[in-house]
């Protein structure tokens, strides 16, 4: 009877589907779209935002969306293979886009075209991920994670859930009807309606997100939402009759030809080291949380260094397939584990093979591609608020009565959010001068030095891990380094490894206070 007992607690838990589960092919895919819809906000404004800069024209305009969508496949691949294996999703990065727009700026001085630009943004990101892989693969990366605790991480996590704070509400300016319906729609499904219902427990996110679209449908053609407005899909509904029902462009590598220009590809290079320094630390603060979120053990030290490494080789893909940008861990996706409750590598695994699919059918993609600004603003809002409250709940194992270790928090999360927007400037003033006067080496590390100081999570990690190791008064159980040094262990996830491996094939965890939607 105990042992009854004891295993029906075990098999209460946060997550519905574990890391190590195998939920049925069929429903792995259904469950593995909803991820892919989570992370179309940011994948498919990174693309507009440097083919706008760059001149692309419209048409090779879709073909570059449906490479960062290509490319985001691919690469949780390589995650999922040669990686940490955490169910996170890969994908294009905003602090890409300094460097990005410096070796733009320095192509059109010379008078290059839009092909010459995405050619040298093709290969500074190669070149420059090479530094990402030996630091990812050689494990000096992994290294700092004994100067890692609760307090540094938790902060950094934070700023990762804030980091679109000023993207959420504005976007859903653009027609609060519709992202209310829609923000609304994800409150209700993933907080009420899922207890009840099987389905609401497992969509929650696909439901608020078709919900809110076909409000925008409806209100464009019974004409309520007028043309120009951010929630008219007309031209979203023209983009798709005119699209082609099938394309292998975004599959094709060098697709737009070769950099020829070497002084302007090695500056280039310099200047990305910059964006990779600022992604790997977000990417470490990501790995924490998709490991929180999931019930699972912290990231043990080769999981880190692992996980690293293989973005290295995403963003050497990227710039293979010339994605216009780099690759790193999705935030969005971590929210969506946080909603759906559903971590299962066999459904990110699922979402990364229609990543890597959909952009061949060319119609359909631009299907998905028609989400409205005021509906992707909602979800930013429900989905990165989640993930900054996992940043605040790893403070638990943080004696929070401590004023030294109070004092580390408060500058953290201030800093991160204030810091960055007096060098962001800065930042800007050496990508402009790299672009007119070309590189040198004081620029080339004012660059580098200002796009990180410029990243909010950066900013967050680097406080915090200094702080934290060189300021007196508080034990290394105070600061929640107990837990950390007990969980984030080989051993210990060999011992979730071997639980998960357990469960059988569509068998699920019973979750407290959901008992109606799982009958």
């Amino acid at each position: 009877m105990a042992n009854e007992q004891q295993s029906a607690q075990q098999a209460v838990g946060w997550v519905i589907y574990p890391i190590g589960s195998k939920p049925k092919w069929g429903l792995a895919f259904f469950l593995g779209f909803q991820h892919f819809l989570t992370m179309f906000g940011a994948t498919i404004s990174i693309p507009h935002l440097v083919g706008g800069a760059m001149g692309f024209p419209a048409d090779q305009l879709a073909i570059l969306v449906a490479t960062c969508f290509l490319v985001g496949g691919i690469t949780t691949w390589t995650q999922q293979l040669i990686g940490n294996k955490l169910p996170i999703i890969q994908g294009g990065s905003f602090a890409f886009l300094g460097p990005v727009f410096a070796i733009i700026g320095m192509v059109q001085v010379q008078g290059g075209g839009w092909q010459m630009c995405i050619q040298h943004v093709a290969g500074a990101i190669m070149f420059a991920s090479v530094f990402e892989i030996i630091l990812g693969y050689s494990g000096i990366m992994g290294k700092i994670k004994k100067l890692i605790g609760p307090l540094s991480i938790g902060p950094t996590i934070t700023m990762i859930g804030l980091a679109l704070y000023a993207t959420g509400a504005p976007s859903m300016a653009g027609n609060w009807t519709v992202s209310l319906i829609t923000l609304i729609s994800l409150i209700v499904y993933s907080q009420v309606f899922s207890r009840k219902s099987r389905f609401f427990l497992l969509f929650p996110v696909i439901s608020a997100i078709a919900t809110g679209w076909i409000v925008a449908a409806i209100g464009t053609l019974a004409g309520w939402i007028p043309a120009g407005n951010a929630a008219n899909l007309t031209e979203a509904f023209k983009n798709i009759a005119a699209a082609p029902w099938f394309t292998v462009k975004p599959y094709i590598p060098f697709k737009w030809g070769f950099p020829s220009n070497g002084t302007i590809l090695l500056a280039g290079t310099f200047g990305m080291l910059a964006a990779y320094l600022a992604s790997m630390v977000e990417s470490i603060g990501d790995y924490h949380s998709c490991a929180k979120m999931s019930e699972a053990p912290p990231p043990t030290e080769k999981m880190i260094s692992y996980g690293l490494g293989a973005e290295g080789v995403g963003c050497l893909i990227a710039g293979l397939l010339q994605s216009g940008g780099g690759s790193t861990s999705y935030s969005e996706n971590i929210g969506a584990i946080g909603l759906t409750r559903v971590a299962s590598r066999r459904v990110v695994r699922a979402g990364a093979s229609i990543m890597i699919v959909l952009p061949l059918i060319g119609k359909l993609f631009s299907v998905f591609a028609s989400l409205p600004s005021p509906v992707i603003g909602a979800m930013y809002v429900g989905l990165f608020g989640l993930i900054a409250a996992v940043g605040l709940n790893n403070l638990q194992y943080v004696n929070l009565n401590n004023s030294r270790n109070l004092f580390i928090l408060g500058l953290c999360l201030f800093g991160g959010l204030s810091f960055p927007i007096a060098f962001s400037p800065i930042r800007d003033n050496f990508s402009t001068k790299l672009a007119q006067v070309g590189p040198s080496v004081g620029t080339v590390i004012g660059l580098i030095v200002f796009t990180i100081l410029s990243t909010p999570m950066a900013i967050a990690a680097i406080t915090g891990i200094v702080l934290d190791n060189i300021l007196p008064g508080a034990t290394r159980e105070e600061r929640g380094f107990a837990y950390w040094e007990k969980e984030a262990t080989p051993e210990a996830w060999e011992k979730a490894e071997a639980e998960w491996a357990k469960m059988k094939e569509g068998e699920e965890r019973k979750l407290a206070g959901f008992e109606s939607s799982q009958k």
